[in-house]
């Protein structure tokens, strides 16, 4: 799939992440090919992991785009999935490129490079999980009076 229609293997390696596709339309995306949005304080504000996904040969100055774009875009964190296993230079590029610390004090390297093999060995993007309470407040709970609740006729009623 990866050589004979490298749109479809990005789709497909995206949605084994849980990350859409960016632009469904082919074309440029301007480095972006798909992300996830994540939420890990109070403040409502959705934080964002962005996605560059290659499926021919991979060099370290794909990483170094790919850090650019983290921060034109002010993204959290940025995955790289290749179909080829990173070079030694690309992993130390990811690792220069720091650290991303949640509200909780969880640090998650703000480059990671996943391989396809590792994907389907059944290793993820590294973030922080989402939080229910992070966006919406919780609805105060309610019973209604027993008296309050709907009679069902019986029979002649």
């Amino acid at each position: 799939m990866a050589t004979e229609d490298k749109y479809q293997f990005q789709w497909w390696a995206l949605g084994q992440v849980g990350a859409r596709p960016a632009d469904q339309k082919k074309g440029a995306d301007r480095g972006i090919d798909g992300r996830l949005f994540f939420h890990d304080d109070e403040s409502g504000k959705s934080k964002q992991i962005i996605f560059s996904v290659k499926a021919g040969g991979v060099t370290v100055s794909q990483i170094r785009d790919l850090v650019g774009v983290l921060d034109r875009e002010k993204a959290e964190i940025g995955v790289f999935i290749c179909f080829e296993e990173p070079t030694k230079p690309m992993l130390r590029e990811a690792a220069e490129a720091g650290f991303y610390k949640s509200s909780d004090g969880t640090t998650y390297a703000k480059v990671q490079i996943l391989s396809i093999q590792q994907i389907l060995d059944g290793k993820q993007p590294e973030y922080p999980l989402h939080r229910r309470d992070a966006t919406f407040k919780k609805a105060p709970k309610s019973r209604p009076a027993a008296e309050e609740n709907l009679k069902l006729p019986l029979g002649d009623e």
